[in-house]
């Protein structure tokens, strides 16, 4: 049996309704593929809280668990492990989103969205979203 590993994940959306999306840097797992931002939550730790954490060390940005509106998950087996990763969405933050980590950034459409290649996982998010925004 594979172990479930929890990820969150969050939509930023600006002001013009565009999508923040990472490209993974060189040197990780799926390096190249564009992702929403976010990271693994740990032991204790809320997804909310998870989110607040990355958000800060991968971007420089601040926001606060009452900005964090889930919206839809991914359940995706992978070869060893499966992820179950909740999307929030985000419209209010302070600071500027900053690449902290060696990742590129691209402010994205919704309707553009399928046009960055993603991990298997993060695919299934995009219909939501587009209906959303």
């Amino acid at each position: 049996m594979k172990p479930v590993v929890l990820v969150s994940a969050v939509a930023l959306v600006d002001r013009d309704g565009r999508v923040l999306l990472a490209q993974r840097p060189e040197g990780r797992s799926m390096a190249g593929l564009w992702e929403f931002p976010g990271g693994k939550v740990e032991p204790g730790e809320t997804p909310e809280a998870a989110l607040i954490r990355e958000l800060h060390e991968e971007l420089g940005i601040d926001t606060w668990a009452s900005c964090l509106a889930p919206l839809t998950f991914a359940s995706h087996g992978y070869d060893d492990f499966h992820l179950l990763m909740p999307l929030f969405v985000c419209r209010k933050w302070q600071g500027i989103p900053t690449p902290r980590e060696g990742q590129k950034l691209a402010w994205v459409a919704p309707a553009r969205l399928a046009d960055y290649p993603m991990p298997p996982a993060d695919l299934p998010l995009i219909p939501a979203l587009r209906e959303l925004l």
